[in-house]
């Protein structure tokens, strides 16, 4: 192993700590993992350290720091998602002729950031771009919901149970159920009863690492959401989500701040 050139064993020593940020890395896990002698990880470490890369617990474990990601941010600012999606959001309206809307996950609500109005005049509860529901109500935020972590899932539940309370229509076992059935198909088409003659759809967004960051999802007329249209809409928005996905920086700081 040490016979890898510098640049070589710098990024392999980044990208074992990217892969135990969150608890931090001894130097010596370091070492054997990399197979370099304590050594040479010692003075990769103090250079990066240097550079603020890398951060120094009292512990003596070595995590990225917070100018790694803020390095990572920049870089992935242009092309954001925001600017990734626009042109989905337009070839989905177009195919077909329903309103479509860009949501990210944000603690625990869903916001929209972006939309693309269709030619039916229709009323949502997150009323325009800005507007935020909590993660569990409607189709969007529960696309997101049924793909988190089962830890996360149970951190959102335990918040958002009261909130979804509010809204007549929702329990926790039946939150519960519409996450497993979701999980199980690959979107949500459940028509939440909030808004009449309202129905959605949504599939989810993931982040080039795999991991759910947000939805798209369309809302249309009860009509026209029948059941052979149904299987065609989820066919369209699971090929645009699928190739969106892929392009989606993880480090992308609109998946943190929403920019409207």
């Amino acid at each position: 192993m040490e016979s890898l050139g510098g640049t070589a064993r710098l990024f392999r020593v980044i990208r074992l700590m990217a892969a135990n940020n969150e608890d931090g890395m001894r130097m010596s896990d370091i070492a054997s993992q990399t197979g370099m002698t304590p050594a040479s990880v010692h003075r990769i470490l103090k250079s990066l350290i240097e550079e603020r890369i890398v951060e120094q617990g009292t512990d003596k474990r070595y995590s990225l720091g917070l100018e790694f990601f803020a390095l990572a941010a920049s870089a992935g600012h242009k092309g954001g998602l925001k600017e990734l999606a626009q042109p989905v959001l337009l070839r989905l309206g177009s195919r077909l002729n329903d309103s479509v809307f860009l949501f990210v996950r944000n603690g625990y609500d869903a916001v929209c950031i972006d939309r693309h109005e269709g030619p039916f005049p229709i009323q949502t509860f997150t009323n325009d771009v800005g507007g935020r529901v909590a993660l569990g109500v409607g189709q969007a935020s529960m696309a997101i919901l049924a793909y988190l972590s089962p830890a996360e899932q149970e951190e959102v539940l335990q918040y958002n149970i009261a909130r979804l309370r509010e809204y007549n229509v929702y329990d926790e076992i039946s939150v519960r159920a519409e996450m497993l059935r979701v999980s199980e198909q690959g979107y949500c088409a459940k028509n939440s009863g909030l808004l009449e003659g309202v129905v959605g759809l949504a599939v989810p967004l993931f982040d080039c690492n795999g991991q759910v960051i947000g939805a798209l999802s369309i809302a249309t007329l009860t009509d026209r959401l029948n059941q052979d249209r149904l299987p065609v809409i989820v066919d369209v928005m699971k090929q645009e989500a699928d190739k969106l996905s892929k392009l989606i920086n993880p480090f992308d700081r609109n998946l943190r701040r929403p920019r409207l």
